[in-house]
């Protein structure tokens, strides 16, 4: 990641970096639900997150899909960008937005 937005930070490619950001947010969500992997687990998982248990509950027995589920209002209000940060994510635009600011003042 960092070697290529440093290559090209001097373009503007500051759509394709939040179009980036918003998939790779999925795909970790993605990854999220599978490592639930049983269906108590995932309910367990969202009342630890907050959801009050009638819909953790639905939530967790979904028959959808695990992208579909991953791009879902619950996972997006659950596992959000910040809780993501929390885990040592870092996005492609922060950092972008870091190395603009050097590049700008140097």
């Amino acid at each position: 990641m960092y070697g290529w937005v440093g290559y090209f930070h001097r373009g503007k490619i500051w759509g394709k970096l939040r179009e980036l950001d918003a998939w790779i947010r999925n795909r970790l969500r993605y990854c999220i639900w599978k490592a639930w992997k049983k269906p108590n687990r995932r309910m367990r998982a969202f009342r630890q997150l907050g959801i009050e248990a009638g819909i953790a509950y639905s939530w967790s027995r979904s028959r959808m899909g695990g992208w579909a589920i991953a791009q879902s209002p619950m996972m997006r209000t659950t596992v959000t960008a910040e809780r993501l940060a929390k885990r040592d994510y870092q996005s492609f635009t922060k950092y972008y937005e870091q190395i603009f600011h050097d590049s700008r003042t140097a």
